[in-house]
């Protein structure tokens, strides 16, 4: 077997699956997103090692400064896993199987599918992007208001630890055989499940757009943000954009298919979220400009 021939079949070689003991099975999938979240601690926590975290989070005590600021990230990053499970859960229940869970509340509450044989455990293989992201900005402007911290300002702290972990996020997917592209004829095609045709391993661009290249640009960026929230929103930009252009290789979900013929669910939520974050960008770069 030729190598170009190998790197064809490498989605149909991998096992999503690393170990399972009866019903229960351990995921690359569930590994990746362990990766993504240790990834966004020390990104964070290399960050405050060298200073650069928000001056809200400084306490006067010199002794106990960086411990209390890695104790305020370590918060930070709980409250917004929780935001990102339940905004998650609720953006795929809602924007895309509502029908479905209309009928099945159980499946929709509890990491359960129901079947003749009974209850049988799956996890949430069903969360969302767009809901997630959601969940995060809601949880963490709560979280900040009772910290009495910036929002804006932890955001943009946040933000490219974000993207950093976003990146296992694709991968697992690439891992757990789902959310393939759009059939091609292109060198990069690959073949997924039982497939007979090739297709783009969009999965894969999606870790390289949405995650290391935004990554990058927003790290490059960190300290040099003219107005606090720069750095997030040019995040939310990036990915909207980055987002719309990578649904165009990627398989249109089957719950909804292509919308009008033309646009992806995802790719609506992107424009909404691109005209969202770029709406906001320009009134408070305006709103700097002025002062």
């Amino acid at each position: 077997m030729s190598m170009f021939s190998f790197y064809q079949h490498i989605p149909q070689y991998l096992d999503p699956i690393i170990f399972s003991i009866g019903s229960f099975a351990i995921r690359w999938y569930s590994l990746m997103y362990v990766a993504g979240i240790l990834t966004a601690f020390f990104l964070l926590r290399w960050r405050i090692g060298k200073g650069e975290a928000p001056q809200d989070f400084k306490i006067s005590n010199s002794k106990t400064e960086k411990s209390g600021e890695l104790g305020i990230t370590l918060d930070i990053l709980l409250v917004g896993f929780w935001g990102m499970l339940f905004g998650g859960r609720l953006g795929y229940i809602l924007f895309y199987n509502f029908p479905y869970y209309l009928q099945n509340p159980v499946e929709a509450l509890l990491p359960v599918a129901v079947s003749g044989d009974g209850l049988r455990i799956t996890g949430y293989y069903g969360l969302s992007y767009h809901g997630a992201l959601l969940g995060v900005i809601a949880s963490g402007y709560v979280f900040s208001k009772i910290r009495k911290l910036d929002f804006w300002r932890v955001a943009d702290f946040v933000a490219p630890a974000a993207a950093g972990a976003y990146f296992f996020g694709r991968i697992g997917n690439f891992l757990n055989g789902e959310l393939w592209g759009r059939e091609t004829n292109s060198f990069l095609g690959m073949y997924f499940g039982e497939d007979f045709f090739l297709r783009h391993p969009s999965q894969l661009y999606e870790a390289f757009l949405e995650g290391l290249v935004l990554f990058l640009l927003l790290w490059i960026i960190r300290n040099k943000g003219r107005f606090d929230g720069q750095v997030f929103l040019v995040y939310i930009v990036g990915y909207a954009f980055f987002r719309y252009v990578s649904e165009y290789f990627r398989s249109p979900d089957w719950q909804s298919g292509l919308i009008l013929g033309i646009f992806s669910t995802g790719q609506l939520l992107s424009l909404c979220m691109l005209a969202g974050g770029s709406l906001l960008y320009f009134q408070k770069n305006r709103k700097n400009a002025i002062i």
